[in-house]
């Protein structure tokens, strides 16, 4: 290890918090439920379920995060504010282990335009809240915003004050994506030769210059001790450090950092697949770790040497990450005893309830395609699982379409306690299939987004459509899967509707 002594970086996920700040990606109780138990399975210490006092659904969602989900330390973000602070703790307290994060900026830009207060009253104010949030928890974490360019002397001054005050974290976050690796080093071992162990030093690096996963590395070698990251790299503007690209940069070279996690590697795949279906972010294909591409390999010469010897062009054992090749599970005489007990070997934890939906669901698959896949499995449990409350539901859908012919749809559609039929002509089946749904329904909204995948391969996949809409500033995600894409399309954007819907 270079000489170095092993030690064990704390990995503080903060998808439910910073990575839902991406644009579209705001996630209902239930669906943060679900992530927060992946993230329970995947081995993060701690959780940063939400902003408690933004909104009663990130309240709500602590509050049962907090309650229901074991194993990780449960974390609410506070800004530096009396009733912040005491929101948090109303949210954290039936939390077997609870943690405040409060924050406030420390640049002197931030402090002039933003916040108008003196470098002085910033200081008073960061130390009072601190006290206020030891005197109800034990596990306390500050951060000094837009610490990056902040002035050395003065953020270094803002860091002991508060660990003085009751902070067992100090974290230094990027905040614009500003550091540059080598520098962003010599700031953390400068705090680290001041403070010691006094304190944990945390890193919370943007992603604005592509650097994010590179400063946090550079902060681990400097000392640091805690990574923030998100699934993904999600997060507002470019996005956070993605936690499977530095997880596996310190597994896969713990000779130079001297440095793991606590992760269970395995379950990174089935993570990453879990939030984009949740979000409807997509990953791109060539993104290190989790991108369709990560394992591919299309050159000869790579293709020769993997035949030979794995070690020659793969670094990673793509079985170290979850990822396994499609594999044949269940077909369509399989019965409930099967389909649940597959259910338990992949992990999923759900309720009996949840477990026959989704078993009615495979059947249902199983008649229209030979072979089911784990994958096909994974996104029919993720579909109950996540389900939004049903304003709309489809009950019909037939579309004739050609060239000689304009493309025609007939939509039945449950609406309340109705049922109501309508027939649109379109650009395409899809488009005459939006025009009949937009009108049965009424909405107002616009389409934003519309995207097509295949979850397994063959031309019986399952396909998966993913819709971004957009009405009064908000926008939403919706999902739907099915063999007919044409039916996955509808069911997409029946599920946003419903879920523009919920929000109302």
């Amino acid at each position: 290890m270079n000489g170095k002594t092993m030690r064990t970086i704390r990995i503080f996920d903060t998808t439910l918090r910073d990575g839902e700040q991406s644009p579209g990606a705001s996630m209902t109780v239930e669906e943060k439920l679900q992530v927060a138990r992946q993230l329970a399975r995947l081995g993060v210490d701690v959780i940063e379920a939400g902003f408690a006092i933004s909104s009663h659904g990130d309240f709500e969602a602590i509050r049962r995060i907090g309650a229901e989900v074991e194993g990780p330390i449960i974390c609410s973000l506070a800004r530096a504010k009396e009733a912040d602070i005491k929101r948090a703790w109303e949210a954290l307290k039936d939390a077997p282990r609870r943690r405040i994060h409060t924050f406030h900026s420390t640049s002197d830009i931030h402090l002039k335009y933003q916040f108008r207060v003196s470098r002085e009253e910033a200081l008073k104010r960061s130390v009072e809240m601190v006290a206020l949030a030891k005197s109800l928890v034990d596990d306390v974490e500050f951060s000094p915003m837009d610490a990056t360019r902040t002035e050395t002397g003065y953020l270094i001054d803002v860091v002991e004050a508060v660990i003085e005050a009751g902070a067992g974290t100090v974290n230094i976050p990027d905040t614009v994506g500003y550091a540059i690796p080598e520098e962003f080093g010599r700031l953390i071992k400068a705090i680290k030769e001041r403070i010691g162990d006094r304190a944990v030093i945390s890193v919370h690096c943007h992603n604005d210059l592509g650097l994010a996963v590179s400063n946090s590395l550079s902060a681990v070698v400097n000392g640091a001790g805690q990574v923030e990251c998100t699934i993904n790299g999600i997060g507002e503007r470019a996005g956070n450090c993605s936690m499977e690209e530095v997880v596996m940069a310190l597994r896969t070279r713990m000779d130079f950092f001297g440095a793991d996690t606590n992760i269970t590697t395995e379950e990174i795949t089935r993570s990453s697949r879990l939030v984009t279906k949740i979000t409807g972010i997509p990953v791109q294909p060539n993104k290190a770790i989790v991108g369709a591409n990560a394992f591919a390999h299309e050159a000869g010469i790579h293709q020769d040497g993997l035949l030979k010897e794995k070690t020659t062009y793969e670094i990673i054992r793509p079985e170290s990450i979850g990822l396994r090749s499609a594999k044949l599970v269940l077909g369509k005489h399989s019965g409930r005893h099967a389909f649940k007990t597959r259910l338990k070997e992949m992990g999923y934890d759900i309720s009996d309830m949840e477990a026959e939906s989704a078993f009615e669901k495979f059947k249902h698959l199983s008649d229209q395609k030979k072979e089911i896949y784990d994958e096909d499995i994974e996104t029919l449990v993720s579909e109950e699982v996540a389900k939004t409350p049903e304003t709309y539901s489809l009950v019909d859908l037939s579309v004739s379409s050609g060239m000689s012919q304009k493309p025609t749809a007939t939509v039945k559609l449950r609406v309340g306690e109705g049922v109501l039929d309508r027939t649109e002509h379109g650009d395409g089946p899809v488009d005459a299939c939006y025009k009949a749904i937009a009108e049965l329904t009424g909405t107002k909204s616009s389409l934003l987004k519309f995207e097509v995948k295949s979850i397994t391969g063959g031309t019986d996949a399952l396909g998966e459509v993913t819709v971004s809409l957009e009405e009064d500033g908000r926008t939403v995600r919706g999902h739907g899967a099915d063999t007919d894409i044409i039916v996955a399309a509808a069911k997409a954007y029946i599920n946003a509707l419903n879920k523009l819907a919920a929000r109302r």
